[in-house]
């Protein structure tokens, strides 16, 4: 059973078996951003993410940092290759300073039309070149905490100039743990071999996890000579959760087209596959091209629905929750495309601690 160990070592023992986290909006500005991380402080969540939509998110962790004192702070993600492992390095050494050693630092690829176009940066053997970014920021973060001389190269990139002037001495809360986002077997892979811990996607159930993820996980690990159990697993999970009748169509039929839009995407076909849905994809797809979404969703039967989404109550959606995951995984957040009301969510956490 993987143990849910938060970054400052505590580990979680109430009723959930994994720790629960929030994803802040990320469509809000960081002054926004920060003020609603302390809201979720007080709600009793034990992180909070930010992903790299609109803003940047290690700008809203900082705001952040300064409004929490408690909860965990992860980029969830941010873009590795639109930078250098050099200036992520020093963004993630200062947020661990300023949160007080509670900054976990998730990285993800993005996918080439992205890097090349948005961000006009190079693009290339995506799951190696992780590999490499992480080495390369661990080079350096050792580079401050010895003293001694910096010397990284790799294919990808290369780092050999460090003095004293520019390094910033060893970290009082010691480096941030390094989680990977991964969705294919290489990265997943990839982040056994070098993470702390991996960032699951959305679109994933747990029988996936268990016969696909985790296996990928644990082979990384074993390549490297790791022990895959002492590595954290974050989930995003689907939900469908309503205290009204109303309340709860809205939210299911709201879920089927997030599943829909997922499942028309061939990058996620491996886990249609897997529980035969090959034909529903091919339809998914289609239906996007045409750009016929809402006729998509009706393809999302209940049977994908229940296997991707915990639906009902806050009680019933807690308990699907709780007997999906426990011992899956070490972090859960939720993953909902429409507004969930605040006395809703408080009911489902609730539920989830009892």
């Amino acid at each position: 059973m993987r143990r849910p160990v938060g970054q400052d070592g505590t580990v979680s023992d109430d009723a959930t078996g994994f720790l629960i986290d929030a994803g802040g909006d990320a469509g809000t500005d960081p002054r926004a951003f920060a003020s609603g991380a302390a809201d979720l402080e007080a709600a009793g969540y034990d992180g909070i993410f930010a992903a790299e939509t609109k803003h940047d998110p290690f700008v809203a962790l900082t705001a952040a940092a300064m409004r929490t004192e408690r909860v965990d702070l992860m980029t969830g993600i941010a873009v590795a290759f639109a930078r250098s492992p050099m200036t992520v390095a020093e963004t993630a050494n200062d947020l661990q300073l300023v949160s007080g050693g509670r900054f976990i630092l998730g990285l993800g690829s993005q996918v080439r039309p992205h890097i090349e176009r948005r961000f006009s940066m190079p693009w290339s053997a995506p799951a190696a070149r992780m590999r490499e970014f992480v080495a390369a920021i661990r080079a350096i973060w050792s580079s401050w905490e010895t003293g001694e001389r910096l010397a990284f190269e790799g294919e990808h990139y290369r780092h050999t100039l460090m003095t004293p002037f520019f390094s910033p001495g060893p970290n009082p809360f010691g480096p941030p743990p390094v989680w990977i986002a991964a969705v294919g077997p290489r990265m997943t892979e990839t982040a056994g071999a070098v993470a702390d811990g991996l960032l699951a996607h959305t679109f994933t159930t747990p029988r996936y996890l268990r016969e696909v993820t985790l296996p990928a996980l644990a082979a990384g690990a074993a390549s490297a000579g790791r022990d895959a159990g002492q590595l954290g697993v974050s989930v995003p999970a689907f939900i469908a959760v309503g205290e009204t009748p109303e309340e709860l169509d809205r939210a299911i039929e709201a879920t089927r087209g997030q599943i829909a839009f997922y499942g028309s995407t061939p990058d996620y076909l491996p886990v249609l596959e897997l529980h035969g849905w090959e034909g529903v994809h091919e339809r998914l797809n289609a239906g996007a091209r045409r750009g016929a979404w809402r006729e998509m969703a009706a393809e999302v039967d209940d049977d994908m629905l229940a296997a991707f989404a915990a639906v009902g109550s806050p009680a019933e959606v807690a308990g699907q929750l709780r007997e999906r995951f426990s011992g899956l995984v070490t972090r859960l957040s939720f993953s909902a495309s429409y507004p969930i009301p605040p006395q809703t969510a408080a009911a489902l956490l609730a539920a989830l601690r009892s």
